[in-house]
């Protein structure tokens, strides 16, 4: 008993290091792009295709490793994807121009989509179901360290010596940090697909979504990614524009939204084990939207910023880690790895087309517009949540044999 808890909180750390880089290098982006629109010579309407090219390899991606996942298992995909995404990020120090970056940030995203929702899957696959809102809290903190501290620093740093530089940091963090992953993260003894063929990938996404609950998990990672996308992308340029601020505010910006994602994202997800996932996902979802809506008429000072976005990013984690909790009990584990990746590659490939018509629709109806249309997707997001998916009750059976 002592030794299985010891590994789980060895497993936690090493998952929450690389949440900490591959949140950091996606969530690093929004604050970067004015920067790169200098360094690199490129209109403010082009910049959200750097996260569209992200998200749509992420989406891709996403679709082939899903299924590879249930057969190969999750310790061989994490190393696999792990490796590509410290490849990528270090030769962002080699990028020279707008389309050299593009190249490398789609590069990223490849390993971002074979990643994707691979720490998850691992958590519902190790955890029983009384600790995963737990262990995903605290994994996905690691994404709230990163706003903290590494978009911050980094923000700072890209100012100061140019965008390359907090990439290559992360990294090489992350090549450091493969080796313990190698070492002290095991494969969890789960069923997996007995093979691996075109045919049984298919099979496996139709037999999701034929499911009412797989389907509506779909729809709503699209629309709520995509919502999501919409409203992050041009804040900083938003406010750097209205307010004269600088890098330095922003850095102090995300650091308070980290603080609220800390705050509300263990919290979240160990509550979630006890009351249901639902009316956190459901609560989280609404608050977003009235905080949209509000973002342009309230913030008339940086302060202002501060403790909106704590409050935005605090929903943010209340809503996601409950919901990404569900996600990896609504399926058995030899499809988990499929239905997850399914809709977190829909919701990044969503992301990316948000991001793409971000900088339309700011050039066009400006900020308040655009917080509007994100806060409509949050609301459809909550009614969608309502109706159509399943409440995980404390103490039901698992169907996984986890």
């Amino acid at each position: 008993m002592i030794q299985r808890a010891t590994n789980s909180y060895r497993i936690i750390l090493i998952l929450w290091v690389l949440a900490f880089v591959s949140g950091s290098q996606v969530l690093i982006m929004s604050p970067l792009l004015p920067h790169i629109s200098e360094q690199v010579a490129v209109s403010e309407s082009l910049l959200g295709t750097l996260i569209t090219a992200y998200a749509v390899f992420v989406g891709v991606f996403a679709f082939i490793a899903g299924p590879i996942s249930d057969r190969i298992g999750r310790r061989r995909i994490l190393l696999i994807g792990n490796a590509i995404m410290a490849a990528a990020l270090i030769l962002h120090w080699f990028t020279w121009d707008f389309a050299s970056l593009i190249v490398v940030r789609a590069l990223a995203g490849v390993a971002g989509g074979i990643l994707t929702g691979a720490s998850l899957a691992y958590i519902g696959d190790y955890f029983p179901r009384d600790r995963r809102g737990w262990a995903n809290g605290w994994v996905g903190s690691g994404t709230s360290a990163g706003l903290i501290a590494g978009i911050p620093i980094g923000t700072i740093v890209a100012e100061q010596f140019g965008y390359r530089w907090p990439f290559l940091a992360f990294g090489i963090l992350l090549a450091v940090t493969i080796g313990f992953l190698w070492r002290y993260v095991p494969q969890p003894d789960v069923q997996r697909t007995d093979h691996l063929s075109i045919h049984s990938v298919l099979d496996g996404y139709t037999t999701v979504l034929r499911r009412r609950e797989g389907l509506a998990a779909v729809v709503i990672f699209a629309i709520m990614f995509s919502g999501s996308s919409l409203y992050m992308t041009y804040l900083p340029t938003w406010l750097q524009t209205t307010l004269g601020v600088g890098g330095g505010a922003i850095a102090t910006m995300f650091f308070f939204g980290g603080l609220g994602t800390t705050v509300a994202g263990p919290s979240a997800g160990t509550l979630s084990d006890h009351f249901g996932r639902k009316r956190f996902i459901i609560f989280g979802s609404f608050g977003l939207a009235g905080l949209m809506v509000l973002t342009t008429y309230f913030i008339v000072s940086m302060w202002v910023a501060y403790g909106l976005f704590f409050s935005v990013m605090g929903l943010y984690a209340a809503r996601g880690t409950p919901f990404q909790t569900l996600l990896t009990e609504i399926v058995p584990s030899d499809n988990r790895g499929t239905f997850i990746n399914l809709t977190i590659g829909v919701g990044q490939i969503g992301s990316g087309l948000g991001g793409g018509l971000a900088g339309a629709v700011y050039a066009r109806v400006g900020y308040a517009g655009t917080t509007l249309i994100a806060a409509g997707a949050m609301v459809l997001t909550g009614i969608l949540i309502w109706v159509f998916l399943p409440e995980t009750a404390s103490g039901s059976a698992d169907r996984s044999p986890s």
